[in-house]
């Protein structure tokens, strides 16, 4: 029999995982380590209740410290937190652990989340929730019969972990996942929507952790509508009615309700629910926001200008889903007839112009094929709208050509059928024209006038999705019309004439310009001198781009312009100002307007250092304003000789097309090869197409 081995195991021996924390090498960081933080670390450890409390409290006071941060997590303070801390006997000093990861979290960078996840944070959240509920469902003693004491502790709990679930559900998608998948957490938000006695500072943290999680969230969409329990979504519906800063919280929730179970104006939800039922209550949100940092009359709580935010973000949400809800409740049905013309030229006339063909039989105007983004619908966050139509001549999309129709409506001017988008015309419009004139005071009022811009911007480009050319929808024209020629009157034109140095400003009122000209399709209120305004702010946004390519010398400018390079490129203020430029130009525009803009983009195009991208999409506004033999001011293009300009860019076109590097910008090399493509395509039909 073989001999057994002796174990070699010691008593009280060391965590063999656990590596020894060696002191930093700087003296003022190794004096401070021996000073505060091993002292405090040890008490928080001590078999003292009062003294692990008090160490608790000491360290969620310290760790907004950096230096001290760093040392706390240098000594393992998460994991000391997360075994002992959270588990300890006393509820002061686990509301206390909370606050310190909270604290942790706040100063940290993102991946610290990734951290906590790995370290099984949302066990110790599972368990510190389920304690909640039943202490705010006891009936022996009910919660309301506690100490004040006792409850502030309870409520001091809830929001760190209001704060914890909030940073964690972005953090990660898996993480999102796992947090949905709890049902006690779940359980635990519903609960504190659904409590009377709550503060308004944490129930208000419980709205926004809850409208965080919810964005794109078909899971806890359907949890939140079938939870019988609180009955959540009963008790959101009323909030959302009450009025007031919880209204417009719950709003936000609802709307990410709505959107992720594709509750729209075409397919509702429960008693017709949609979006349409939280723009008036967002609207009168706004009713008493004025400057002076988003107070009203200087009487205001402090968090007006926030709520105001909140608000105008959802607005903007809103005003981008319209158009998923378009494109979903008015897809032609099989075997439809739809017209895939662009200025006269069908895809099968495309292919002929290709092929040397000169068979043609298209008139249609299409509007859409300009090969432009639905440009800054932020919001943010964003961030985020789709490029429907990549060029005027190739590969359109029918659906976004037609994407509701006339017949659908019962009558001109009546949007029953869409009562989400009749009621951001007459409720919310009129609100947001008035912010974006907000006169500005602070900080507070310069991010709500950005944030009504942004509202503005984002409904403005889902109408120019629509299509109005020969009196197609004009239903929704006639309601839509008279409101963007309000903004351009009220909102675009008085900044224009106050010749605001002011680019970041600029750059808003420019996209929405660009949006409201192009839904208007040559009905733009215009003076007839306006067009000179944007031809003006695209030099000084070229200036401005020179001015700071120039400055880019240090280190810390060299990491900001490598930063700007992973922007949008067709999101800058000079590709905004070519398509103002371009959509007001187009027929029927006045014929000395369109030279003038017709000159200047063919100028851009003949200058050597034009970036690419304004000379793709000056191309794109050059197919959209000459694509129509038929109009009047196609005589300009012949009259001017554009058409030898077009033929000179040709070789110079294709090799700004090679020189993009499609790895680093994959979408502007797309672009420029659809544009190469389409110039070829464009001087052919021009030629079989030129006056007699």
């Amino acid at each position: 029999m073989g001999k057994q081995r002796r174990s070699r195991a010691q008593p009280n021996r060391a965590n063999p995982i656990a590596k020894p924390v060696k002191p930093p090498a700087d003296p003022e960081l190794a004096a401070l380590r021996e000073a505060k933080i091993l002292p405090v670390l040890k008490d928080l450890q001590s078999p003292d209740p009062k003294s692990r409390t008090a160490a608790a409290g000491a360290i969620a006071n310290i760790v907004q410290d950096t230096k001290c941060r760093k040392l706390l997590l240098r000594e393992q303070v998460v994991p000391i937190v997360l075994t002992e801390t959270l588990t300890d006997s006393s509820i002061d000093s686990r509301a206390a652990g909370w606050e310190i990861l909270r604290e942790l979290m706040q100063e940290e960078e993102a991946d610290f989340c990734v951290h906590l996840y790995r370290l099984d944070i949302l066990t110790a959240i599972e368990h510190a929730t389920k304690s909640i509920i039943e202490t705010l469902t006891a009936s022996e003693p009910s919660f309301t019969k506690l100490l004040k004491a006792q409850q502030r502790l309870v409520w001091n709990m809830t929001s760190s972990l209001l704060s914890l679930l909030g940073a964690l559900s972005v953090a990660r998608d898996e993480i999102l996942g796992a947090i949905v998948a709890n049902h006690t957490i779940l359980r635990f938000l519903f609960r504190l929507v659904s409590t009377d006695s709550i503060p308004q500072e944490v129930f208000e943290e419980a709205l926004s952790c809850l409208m965080t999680m919810s964005e794109d969230n078909f899971p806890l969409g359907q949890a939140i509508t079938d939870d019988q329990e609180t009955r959540c979504y009963d008790q959101l519906l009323k909030l959302q009615a009450a009025g007031g800063p919880r209204s417009v919280l719950a709003c936000g929730v609802l709307h990410n309700v709505f959107s992720s179970l594709q509750w729209l104006d075409h397919s509702p939800g429960k008693d017709g629910a949609c979006d349409a039922l939280l723009v008036p209550t967002l609207s009168r949100a706004l009713e008493p926001i004025t400057s002076s940092g988003g107070k009203t009359n200087g009487h205001g709580t402090p968090n007006e200008a926030g709520i105001a935010q909140v608000a105008l973000e959802i607005l903007a949400s809103i005003g981008t889903d319209m158009q998923v809800t378009l494109e979903k409740g008015n897809r032609p049905q099989p075997g439809a007839k739809t017209d895939e013309e662009w200025n006269g030229i069908d895809e099968t006339d495309a292919m002929e112009v290709d092929g040397g063909s000169d068979e043609d039989d298209g008139d249609n105007d299409d509007k859409d094929g300009s090969g432009k983004d639905d440009d800054d619908l932020e919001g943010d966050d964003d961030g985020d709208e789709d490029d429907d139509d990549e060029d005027g001549i190739a590969d359109l999309d029918a659906d976004m050509e037609r994407v509701t129709g006339a017949d659908d409506i019962a009558s001109p001017g009546d949007l029953n059928d869409l009562p989400t988008m009749r009621e951001l015309i007459r409720q919310a419009v009129p609100q947001l024209i008035r912010l974006t004139k907000l006169t500005i005071h602070n900080e507070d009022d310069m991010a709500v006038q950005a944030h009504a811009f942004s509202a503005l911007n984002n409904i403005a480009w889902t109408f120019s999705c629509i299509e109005f050319a020969d009196g197609e929808n004009a239903n929704i024209f006639a309601v839509w019309a008279p409101a963007a020629k309000k903004i351009w009157r009220k909102t675009i034109a008085p900044i224009l004439e106050a010749d605001n140095a002011d680019l970041k400003l600029a750059t808003l009122v420019a996209s929405l310009a660009w949006a409201v000209a192009r839904s208007l399709n040559g009905e733009t209120p215009t003076d007839g001198t306006q067009h000179r305004r944007f031809m003006a702010l695209y030099e000084a946004a070229k200036r401005h781009d020179a001015a700071s390519a120039t400055a880019n010398e240090t280190a810390a400018q060299t990491a900001s312009n490598e930063d700007k390079e992973q922007e949008d490129p067709f999101q800058s203020l000079s590709i905004k100002c070519i398509g103002v430029l371009g959509s007001l130009a187009g027929h029927p525009a006045d014929v000395n307007v369109n030279r003038e803009v017709g000159v200047f983009l063919m100028t851009l195009l003949s200058h050597a250092d034009t970036p690419a991208v304004d000379v793709i999409e000056s191309l794109d506004q050059i197919y959209d304003i000459y694509g129509d033999e038929e109009a009047p001011c196609d005589k300009v293009f012949w009259n001017d000789g554009f058409l030898k300009h077009l033929e000179d860019l040709t070789p110079r076109l294709k090799t700004i097309a090679k020189g993009i590097d499609k790895r680093k910008m994959e979408e502007l090399r797309l672009r420029a090869d659809e544009v190469v493509l389409n110039l070829a395509r464009f001087i052919q039909y021009k030629k079989k197409h030129a006056p007699c």
